[in-house]
């Protein structure tokens, strides 16, 4: 019997970093949202990835986080436990930084101080830079932080990928996996059908309304060949579900055209997708409505 290795990998960093695009480079499907705005992820993700090496089977379970940020609303506090309870958890941390960070990211050093996990520090976006820029950002890291490891790659390209990937399993302890072989991840379908709403609502509109949205799903009703799903996107202000409708409601339909096609893709299916916009003022301050959102 081959020896089987499974453990967390927890993906931190600052908003806008590569995150998410770095976790579904590694899961092989599309299980975060990507936009160029920050915090587009609000929850902790995990992507759950099987295998086998000559030596061992593995199994690795990655979470993806919010970017680490100075909590304004409760909704950003419960975003930053997220992160707290992933840190807590890692057996292996994957510190992701890019090659033109221009954050203060003592905040990020400051909470992996006292991890006691291997942690992999990575430079990405290096499709971007000169390999004396690269150089240079090694040694200002090996200066002001003591990872285990130091590795650069380009997410979007998925240069360093399988590299990353090696030292990784390198890292993995021995133990029993901990989720069916068969899961792709810990979330639901209706968690998905949500964010795919919500990553369109980030691509189409502009300023402070993508931040002001959560959307929940109501209804997710499967048959052979049809998924009907029902779903209620929530907004702090009318003026805000005014921007959200658009002249006619042509906004909100293109928000769902493209979300439904997004979902056909990831579900295999033919869906039927109704939106509903309500206003809930100041949910993201409530600590009751928070709850209720799953956060």
């Amino acid at each position: 019997m081959k020896d089987h290795r499974a453990g967390f990998i927890s993906i931190v960093g600052k908003p806008n970093v590569g995150k998410s695009t770095l976790m579904n480079q590694l899961v092989g499907e599309k299980l975060s949202i990507i936009t160029s705005k920050a915090q587009t992820t609000r929850h902790r993700i995990m992507g759950i990835v099987n295998g086998e090496t000559p030596e061992f089977d593995f199994q690795m379970v990655y979470s993806d986080t919010p970017g680490i940020i100075k909590p304004v609303y409760e909704l950003h506090k419960s975003m930053m436990e997220f992160v707290h309870g992933s840190i807590e958890d890692g057996d292996v941390i994957l510190f992701v930084t890019d090659i033109y960070e221009k954050y203060d990211e003592e905040d990020v050093i400051e909470r992996l101080k006292n991890a006691s996990s291997p942690i992999i520090l990575i430079i990405n976006k290096i499709d971007l830079a000169k390999p004396e820029d690269i150089e240079e950002k090694i040694q200002h890291w090996k200066a002001v932080f003591q990872p285990s490891e130091i590795l650069t790659l380009s997410a979007l390209q998925g240069e360093g990928v399988p590299q990353l990937m090696d030292r990784i399993l390198h890292y993995l302890p021995v133990h029993p996996p901990y989720f069916p072989k068969d899961e792709l991840t810990d979330k639901p379908e209706r968690f998905f059908a949500a964010e795919m709403i919500r990553e369109k609502i980030f691509l189409n509109y502009k300023k402070e309304v993508p931040y002001s949205c959560e959307v929940v799903i109501t209804a997710f009703k499967e048959s052979d060949d049809l998924i009907r799903i029902s779903s209620e996107i929530y907004v702090e202000r009318s003026t805000q579900r005014a921007i959200l409708l658009g002249h006619k409601g042509e906004r909100i339909k293109k928000v769902g055209i493209e979300a439904r096609e997004e979902m056909e893709k990831f579900f295999g299916k033919k869906v039927f997708l109704e939106q509903y916009i309500k206003v809930e003022p100041d949910w993201r301050q409530q600590k009751a409505k928070l709850q209720g959102f799953g956060y």
